[in-house]
């Protein structure tokens, strides 16, 4: 029998998350992380940083080429960055 007081470990670590309003910093994070799951082995392979500021996500490529074709398809890649972390983290991807 529970005490009224017992909980899972994972729900401690959620009642952690929670009280210290960790959530948006850990989903940024994993946004972050999905970043090659997403665009694929090849554009990985060019980005030099990633970070995310705000509701932006900032990218430096090493190819021109590269950060071109990636602003035609920068509104397809922000749904599924988004949608990798089940939450709307970004609005914009700046590519340097």
């Amino acid at each position: 029998m529970k005490k009224s007081n017992d909980q899972t470990l994972g729900e401690a670590i959620q009642e952690l998350i929670k009280t210290y309003r960790l959530e948006d910093k850990l989903n940024r994070a994993r946004l972050v992380k999905s970043w090659e799951s997403v665009t694929g082995e090849l554009i990985s392979k060019h980005t030099e940083k990633i970070f995310v500021k705000g509701s932006k996500l900032y990218v430096k490529l090493d190819s021109d080429a590269l950060k071109n074709e990636l602003l035609y398809a920068r509104t397809k890649l922000i749904k599924m960055l988004n949608e990798s972390v089940k939450s709307e983290i970004i609005s914009e991807i700046v590519f340097l």
